[in-house]
């Protein structure tokens, strides 16, 4: 139990390092990302908006409680990196470029499956289905 902890302390923070860090690059829109959203053609602001995202995200998964909050971050983090292979594919960039987000998204999901439960949203309680009763049809006087 305690080694499991200690994954998935590393790979969160492997994870919220990572956002948190690409989010400031993002924001301050250096001459590589300037470089790197046009090569893969997408407009400048987009980096701030992205950058601002990354790094909300990494607090939310850093954060104590917050369950929902953290599913949203974890999906957000899947669909930044997936996002940003595909956009690698389409641009027509090697397999280093198209592979390194997706080596990523393993990292980052790893930690999302070795959440703790106190950090898990609760499980959604089985409701029984409830069957329609026929309604008897009256007597037409």
């Amino acid at each position: 139990m305690k080694s499991k902890n200690i994954f998935y302390w590393v790979t969160t923070g492997l994870t919220a390092a990572f956002f948190i860090f690409g989010g400031v690059v993002d924001i301050q829109r250096g001459p590589e990302v300037v470089k790197g959203m046009g090569h893969l053609g997408y407009p400048l602001y987009l980096a701030l908006i992205l950058g601002v995202w990354k790094i909300l995200g990494a607090l939310a998964i850093l954060a104590p409680r917050m369950p929902i909050l953290k599913e949203w971050a974890y999906a957000g983090i899947f669909f930044d990196v997936t996002g940003a292979a595909a956009s690698h594919a389409f641009a027509g960039d090697g397999a280093k470029e198209i592979a390194s987000p997706l080596i990523f998204m393993v990292v980052a999901m790893i930690s999302w499956a070795l959440r703790p439960p106190s950090r898990k949203c609760a499980p959604c309680e089985a409701r029984p289905i409830q069957q329609q009763v026929p309604v008897p049809e009256t007597a037409q006087s």
